[in-house]
Protein backbone atom coordinates (compact mmCIF):
# COMPACT_ATOMS: atom_id res chain seq x y z
CA UNK A 1 0.00 0.00 0.00
CA UNK A 2 2.70 2.43 0.87
CA UNK A 3 4.82 1.14 -2.47
CA UNK A 4 1.83 2.16 -4.57
CA UNK A 5 1.28 5.64 -3.15
CA UNK A 6 4.86 6.51 -3.04
CA UNK A 7 4.70 5.57 -6.71
CA UNK A 8 1.68 7.51 -7.28
CA UNK A 9 3.49 10.39 -5.20
CA UNK A 10 6.52 10.67 -7.30
CA UNK A 11 4.29 9.96 -10.67
CA UNK A 12 2.35 13.22 -9.50
CA UNK A 13 5.67 15.62 -8.75
CA UNK A 14 6.97 14.37 -12.58
CA UNK A 15 3.65 15.69 -14.17
CA UNK A 16 4.07 18.74 -12.43
CA UNK A 17 7.34 19.53 -13.12
CA UNK A 18 6.93 18.67 -16.98
CA UNK A 19 3.76 20.68 -17.12
CA UNK A 20 6.43 23.35 -15.39
CA UNK A 21 9.21 22.44 -18.14
CA UNK A 22 6.54 22.93 -20.96
CA UNK A 23 5.02 26.32 -19.70
CA UNK A 24 8.82 28.04 -19.66
CA UNK A 25 9.24 26.78 -23.11
CA UNK A 26 6.46 28.13 -24.14
CA UNK A 27 6.88 31.63 -22.12
CA UNK A 28 10.62 31.74 -23.97
CA UNK A 29 9.29 30.54 -27.80
CA UNK A 30 9.55 33.27 -30.19
CA UNK A 31 6.46 33.84 -31.80
CA UNK A 32 5.96 31.90 -35.58
CA UNK A 33 6.78 34.16 -38.54
CA UNK A 34 3.69 35.05 -40.71
CA UNK A 35 3.03 32.56 -43.07
CA UNK A 36 3.29 33.03 -46.78
CA UNK A 37 0.99 32.88 -49.39
CA UNK A 38 0.68 29.95 -51.72
CA UNK A 39 0.27 31.40 -54.08
CA UNK A 40 4.06 33.17 -53.93
CA UNK A 41 5.44 29.16 -54.50
CA UNK A 42 3.79 29.12 -57.90
CA UNK A 43 6.61 28.19 -60.44
CA UNK A 44 8.76 27.05 -58.12
CA UNK A 45 8.95 23.29 -57.20
CA UNK A 46 6.58 21.52 -55.36
CA UNK A 47 9.01 20.52 -52.25
CA UNK A 48 8.66 24.07 -51.62
CA UNK A 49 5.03 24.57 -52.18
CA UNK A 50 4.12 22.13 -49.71
CA UNK A 51 6.26 22.82 -46.83
CA UNK A 52 3.16 24.34 -45.79
CA UNK A 53 0.85 22.65 -45.31
CA UNK A 54 -2.24 24.56 -46.25
CA UNK A 55 -0.97 24.56 -50.11
CA UNK A 56 -1.97 22.33 -52.98
CA UNK A 57 0.91 21.96 -55.88
CA UNK A 58 -0.84 21.13 -59.45
CA UNK A 59 1.48 19.86 -61.82
CA UNK A 60 -0.42 20.64 -65.24
CA UNK A 61 0.74 24.16 -65.02
CA UNK A 62 2.86 24.00 -62.11
CA UNK A 63 0.83 26.28 -59.75
CA UNK A 64 0.62 26.23 -56.11
CA UNK A 65 -2.79 27.64 -54.48
CA UNK A 66 -4.48 27.43 -51.26
CA UNK A 67 -6.24 24.21 -50.36
CA UNK A 68 -10.36 24.21 -50.85
CA UNK A 69 -10.63 23.58 -47.17
CA UNK A 70 -14.16 23.86 -48.01
CA UNK A 71 -14.95 21.06 -50.21
CA UNK A 72 -12.48 18.58 -49.17
CA UNK A 73 -11.48 17.37 -52.39
CA UNK A 74 -10.01 19.93 -54.73
CA UNK A 75 -12.14 20.86 -57.69
CA UNK A 76 -11.18 19.30 -61.05
CA UNK A 77 -11.87 22.72 -62.81
CA UNK A 78 -8.76 23.57 -60.93
CA UNK A 79 -6.57 20.89 -61.10
CA UNK A 80 -7.15 16.73 -61.81
CA UNK A 81 -6.87 14.52 -58.60
CA UNK A 82 -3.99 12.64 -60.65
CA UNK A 83 -2.05 16.26 -60.67
CA UNK A 84 -3.06 17.28 -57.66
CA UNK A 85 -0.79 16.84 -54.64
CA UNK A 86 -0.70 17.71 -50.81
CA UNK A 87 1.46 16.77 -48.28
CA UNK A 88 4.34 15.05 -50.02
CA UNK A 89 4.98 15.44 -54.04
CA UNK A 90 5.95 11.83 -54.49
CA UNK A 91 1.89 10.84 -54.81
CA UNK A 92 -0.91 12.32 -56.11
CA UNK A 93 -4.42 13.12 -54.90
CA UNK A 94 -6.25 10.27 -56.41
CA UNK A 95 -3.86 7.58 -54.95
CA UNK A 96 -3.74 9.35 -51.54
CA UNK A 97 -7.42 8.98 -51.35
CA UNK A 98 -7.88 5.40 -52.73
CA UNK A 99 -4.89 5.00 -49.81
CA UNK A 100 -6.60 6.33 -46.74
CA UNK A 101 -9.81 4.56 -47.87
CA UNK A 102 -7.90 1.27 -47.98
CA UNK A 103 -6.21 1.79 -44.90
CA UNK A 104 -9.49 3.32 -43.27
CA UNK A 105 -11.34 0.23 -44.50
CA UNK A 106 -9.17 -2.10 -43.02
CA UNK A 107 -9.36 -0.55 -39.81
CA UNK A 108 -12.97 -0.81 -39.86
CA UNK A 109 -13.25 -4.81 -40.68
CA UNK A 110 -10.61 -5.66 -38.60
CA UNK A 111 -12.45 -3.71 -35.35
CA UNK A 112 -15.68 -5.31 -36.30
CA UNK A 113 -14.15 -8.89 -36.66
CA UNK A 114 -12.22 -8.40 -33.82
CA UNK A 115 -15.99 -7.36 -32.24
CA UNK A 116 -17.43 -10.06 -33.30
CA UNK A 117 -15.07 -12.77 -32.28
CA UNK A 118 -14.66 -11.50 -28.88
CA UNK A 119 -18.67 -11.47 -28.66
CA UNK A 120 -18.81 -15.16 -30.04
CA UNK A 121 -15.96 -16.34 -27.46
CA UNK A 122 -17.59 -14.80 -24.48
CA UNK A 123 -20.50 -16.50 -25.51
CA UNK A 124 -19.15 -19.86 -26.10
CA UNK A 125 -17.32 -19.48 -22.81
CA UNK A 126 -20.38 -18.29 -20.89
CA UNK A 127 -22.39 -21.18 -22.51
CA UNK A 128 -19.76 -24.11 -21.67
CA UNK A 129 -17.51 -24.33 -18.51
CA UNK A 130 -14.05 -24.50 -19.12
CA UNK A 131 -12.75 -27.99 -19.08
CA UNK A 132 -9.65 -26.84 -16.71
CA UNK A 133 -12.99 -26.23 -14.40
CA UNK A 134 -14.11 -29.13 -15.19
CA UNK A 135 -11.29 -31.55 -14.58
CA UNK A 136 -10.51 -29.65 -10.76
CA UNK A 137 -14.31 -30.93 -10.33
CA UNK A 138 -13.61 -34.26 -11.00
CA UNK A 139 -10.41 -34.33 -9.25
CA UNK A 140 -12.25 -32.75 -6.33
CA UNK A 141 -15.04 -35.64 -6.40
CA UNK A 142 -12.23 -38.19 -6.77
CA UNK A 143 -10.63 -37.26 -3.82
CA UNK A 144 -13.41 -36.71 -1.99
CA UNK A 145 -14.91 -40.33 -2.30
CA UNK A 146 -11.13 -41.29 -1.90
CA UNK A 147 -11.50 -39.85 1.79
CA UNK A 148 -14.93 -41.31 2.45
CA UNK A 149 -13.35 -44.97 1.74
CA UNK A 150 -10.34 -44.58 4.00
CA UNK A 151 -12.61 -43.37 6.79
CA UNK A 152 -14.97 -46.64 6.12
CA UNK A 153 -12.06 -48.79 6.28
CA UNK A 154 -10.80 -46.69 9.31
CA UNK A 155 -14.14 -47.46 10.86
CA UNK A 156 -13.99 -51.27 9.89
CA UNK A 157 -10.27 -51.88 11.67
CA UNK A 158 -11.60 -49.40 14.91
CA UNK A 159 -14.65 -51.79 15.15
CA UNK A 160 -12.46 -55.19 14.50
CA UNK A 161 -10.26 -53.75 17.19
CA UNK A 162 -13.69 -53.09 19.67
CA UNK A 163 -14.67 -56.42 19.16
CA UNK A 164 -11.40 -57.97 20.37
CA UNK A 165 -11.55 -56.08 23.23
CA UNK A 166 -14.78 -56.22 23.82
CA UNK A 167 -15.29 -52.34 24.07
CA UNK A 168 -17.95 -52.94 21.18
CA UNK A 169 -21.11 -52.63 22.56
CA UNK A 170 -23.48 -54.83 19.87
CA UNK A 171 -20.72 -57.64 19.52
CA UNK A 172 -21.24 -61.43 20.11
CA UNK A 173 -17.93 -61.41 21.93
CA UNK A 174 -17.80 -63.92 25.05
CA UNK A 175 -15.44 -61.86 26.65
CA UNK A 176 -16.58 -58.68 28.24
CA UNK A 177 -14.77 -55.90 29.64
CA UNK A 178 -14.40 -55.99 33.25
CA UNK A 179 -16.18 -53.37 35.63
CA UNK A 180 -15.15 -53.00 39.65
CA UNK A 181 -18.64 -52.90 41.63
Amino acid sequence: MGARRARALLGLVLLWSCAGMAEELLATATPPAPAQACSEFSQRSCEECLKNVSCLWCFTNNTCTDYPVRSILPSSSSCSLSNARWGVCWINFEALIIAIAVVAGIILVSVAVCCCYCCYCRKRFKSRPDEEEEQLARKREERRLQSLQRKHERKQKHDEIRKKYGLLQESDNPYSRFENE
